[in-house]
C-alpha cells in the first residue's frame, strides 16, 4: 500500500481554508502568510492526487471530491487529538481552543462570567467567541467556523440539533429609581404611555416580541431603536427609557437597571445548546459544552421566583 507523505499542517491548512472560504482569512488564522499556505495546499494536492479547492478572483469552493476529504480530515484531526491527549488531559498538557457562537443577549453577562471560571479551572483551553445575531450565530454553527452556538431557535432546522435548557422569559428593564420599578410585575398596560426602547427589526428578539404583540392586536410605540442590545442597556441605564429584554441579558444583581416580570403577555424564549446534525464535538469543546450546560441550568434556578422554588 502506498504511503501517504501529508502532515498535520497541511491538513490544518485545508481545512483553515475550507471553514472560511478564503485563503487570506485561514492565514490570518493560522498566522502564516498566504504564499506559505498555498504551498501547503499545492503540496497536499500533489500528495493525493486531486483538487480539493475551485479557485476564482472572488471565492474559494470546495470541490465535490473536497467536501468529503473535509469531514475524514476533521475526523483525523479529533482522532489524533484525543488519542495522543485524551480528554482528561488536553486541559493540563496543551493548549486547545474552542469556537463558540452565541446570541448577544447571552453574550453581554452570562458568557463572560462563565468563561472566567472556566478559564480558572481550564487555563489552557482558549475560547474564541462570535457574538452575531441568531442567524449568523447558525450559520457558524452550520459551516463549523463554530464548534457549537448558544442561542434559541423559533423554527426547527433539520441540519441543526437544538438543546433546549433553559427557558428565558422577557423582562422590563427599568432603571431602579424608575416609578414602576417597586413593582414585582408589570403588564404591558403599565407601560403603555412610557417611553419604549428596542433592538431592530432583523434582531430575533426583536422579530419574536413583534410577532406575539401582533398576535393579540398590539403594536408598541418604540421612541428609540438600536442594532445591539449592550446598546439598549446602556440607554436603559441612562434614563431614556425602558425596554423589553430577556432575563439572560441582565446580571443578576445589576446596580442601576432592574428587570421586572412581564404579564399579559407572557413572552419567553427557550435557550440552549446548537450543535451542526451529527457532528462530533473536539475533546476541548466537549468539555466546555458540558461546563455551558451546567451553567445554563444554574442559571435558571438563580432566576426562579421565590415562590417556584
Amino acid at each position: 500500500m502506498k504511503h501517504i507523505n501529508f502532515d498535520l499542517q497541511q491538513l490544518q491548512a485545508f481545512i483553515a481554508i475550507a471553514e472560511r472560504g478564503s485563503f487570506r482569512a485561514a492565514a490570518d488564522h493560522i498566522h502564516i502568510s498566504p504564499p506559505a499556505l498555498s504551498r501547503r495546499i499545492e503540496k497536499l494536492e500533489s500528495i493525493i492526487g486531486i483538487k480539493l479547492f475551485i479557485r476564482t478572483t472572488r471565492k474559494v469552493e470546495l470541490t465535490s471530491v473536497g467536501r468529503i476529504f473535509l469531514e475524514r480530515a476533521r475526523s483525523a484531526i479529533d482522532d489524533l487529538e484525543s488519542a495522543i491527549l485524551g480528554i482528561s488531559d488536553i486541559a493540563v498538557t496543551r493548549v486547545a481552543r474552542v469556537t463558540v457562537a452565541c446570541v448577544p443577549s447571552a453574550a453581554l453577562y452570562f458568557l463572560p462570567n462563565v468563561i472566567r471560571n472556566f478559564s480558572f479551572k481550564y487555563p489552557s483551553i482558549r475560547i474564541r467567541v462570535i457574538d452575531e445575531s441568531m442567524n449568523q450565530t447558525l450559520q457558524s454553527v452550520l459551516t463549523g467556523e463554530s464548534d457549537f452556538g448558544i442561542g434559541f431557535m423559533n423554527t426547527l432546522m433539520p441540519e441543526i440539533e437544538f438543546e433546549g435548557i433553559h427557558d428565558d422569559p422577557f423582562v422590563i428593564a427599568m432603571r431602579r429609581d424608575h416609578p414602576l420599578s417597586k413593582r414585582r410585575v408589570v403588564n404591558w398596560s403599565h407601560i403603555q404611555n412610557e417611553q419604549l426602547i428596542s433592538v431592530a427589526r432583523s434582531s430575533g428578539n426583536r422579530q419574536l416580541l413583534d410577532d406575539v404583540m401582533s398576535k393579540i392586536g398590539k403594536k408598541p410605540n418604540y421612541a428609540f431603536e438600536v442594532s445591539h442590545i449592550g446598546t439598549l442597556l446602556g440607554m436603559v441605564e441612562a434614563g431614556l427609557g425602558i425596554a423589553a429584554v430577556p432575563r439572560a441579558a441582565l446580571p443578576i444583581n445589576h446596580p442601576t437597571v432592574v428587570g421586572l416580570a412581564l404579564k399579559n403577555p407572557t413572552i419567553s424564549r427557550c435557550l440552549g445548546l446548537l450543535r451542526k446534525h451529527g457532528s462530533v464535538l473536539r475533546p476541548a469543546a466537549e468539555i466546555f459544552h458540558e461546563y455551558l450546560q451546567e451553567a445554563l441550568c444554574k442559571r435558571r434556578l438563580a432566576n426562579r421566583p421565590p415562590n417556584e422554588i
